[in-house]
């Protein structure tokens, strides 16, 4: 406690600073805020120096809420159910904010990170913070729609599948020619009796599923009956619902999971059962995400370019804050990346 007192009297204070240099208290507050516009260059430059050389260390917290913008950017995570309350651990979701962290320093911005369920929420925070702009991640479009009508500040949305983004941006990617890529791709390769995997119908995956749809509509080749599997959300619910698939594998040459962490799952198990991959079942996912390539056989996959998909969210939310844009919907190509988890295989239609 002594300690504690000894150090809060050496602690140098705003009013050692002014008596110091002749100014008033006010003054120095002002130049720690960066509120500077009634104060000469010069007296500027003096107390500049003074608590430089005093080696003051203002409480940055107050000086960020003190100016007009606090230069934080808070990402926002969805903490729904339906991503079993375990958003960061999402392979995609770690590498999007290890991007956005590298860029949004370099745009001088500091990083928050929040998780929430309830979107309403955001809107305290946001003012509590004196926020200067968000990054949401996995709502849906009436959550965006009703957080515009509560609060002015800029936001950006990852894959929000929004209808109109005059309120806000919106950053996606080109899932529906993803699955357009996957389904020539695994035509080419002689599979015409391909199932689907993903725990929804719904915005990216149902995208995904439709373009694979599309490749074999313009060939001519139906799916096969019962072709799509949901899977439950929940890790041990999905290898149960893996082994009830079993005696329906042989029906099937190769499998399209809706993401990379579903195919490696997916994958693991069948050679755990004894399923050759890629001489019995063929697998290809969705993201490229880092294991991808790190599993045997290495993973054949889409590519989102999750670093480009970083740096184009931080660009367009610093434009919408700076006023130098308006808000716009971008999406980004992916490429089909060619590995082993795939085998060419000869097939009637």
């Amino acid at each position: 406690m002594k300690t504690e007192e000894k150090q809060s009297e050496e602690r140098i204070r705003i009013k050692d600073i002014a008596q110091q240099i002749g100014v008033s208290t006010a003054t120095v507050s002002n130049v720690i805020h960066g509120k500077t516009k009634k104060i000469s260059q010069r007296t500027v430059e003096k107390v500049q120096k003074t608590l430089e050389e005093s080696g003051y260390i203002p409480n940055m917290a107050a000086v960020l809420l003190a100016q007009n913008s606090s230069k934080i950017i808070c990402v926002v995570l969805s903490n729904d159910k339906k991503y079993n309350h375990q958003m960061l651990r999402d392979p995609f979701v770690a590498a999007l904010l290890n991007g956005l962290s590298k860029y949004l320093n370099q745009y001088g911005y500091f990083l928050m990170l929040k998780e929430e369920k309830e979107i309403e929420k955001i809107v305290q925070y946001a003012s509590m913070w004196n926020m200067a702009g968000l990054i949401l991640i996995g709502y849906c479009e009436m959550d965006y729609d009703s957080l515009r009508n509560k609060m002015r500040i800029p936001f950006l949305v990852i894959d929000g599948y929004s209808k109109e983004t005059k309120r806000y941006s919106d950053l996606g990617i080109d899932n529906e020619d993803g699955g357009y890529q996957v389904g020539n791709y695994l035509l080419d390769m002689g599979h015409t009796r391909v199932m689907f995997l993903s725990d929804n119908d719904l915005s990216g995956d149902h995208e995904r599923y439709m373009g694979m749809k599309r490749a074999f509509t313009e060939r001519g080749i139906s799916l096969q009956e019962g072709h799509f599997k949901l899977l439950p959300m929940d890790r041990e619910e999905r290898h149960a619902y893996f082994h009830g698939l079993k005696k329906e594998i042989g029906r099937f040459s190769a499998a399209f999971c809706a993401s990379d962490v579903y195919a490696i799952e997916f994958m693991n198990y069948c050679i755990d059962e004894g399923i050759q991959v890629p001489k019995e079942l063929s697998i290809i996912g969705f993201d490229d995400v880092p294991t991808a390539e790190c599993v045997r056989p290495r993973l054949t996959t889409v590519r989102q370019d999750v670093e480009e998909r970083a740096r184009m969210a931080v660009k367009m939310l610093d434009e919408l804050i700076a006023h130098k844009g308006q808000a716009k919907k971008e999406i980004l190509p992916v490429s089909l990346v060619i590995r082993e988890s795939v085998m060419e295989r000869k097939e009637s239609k």
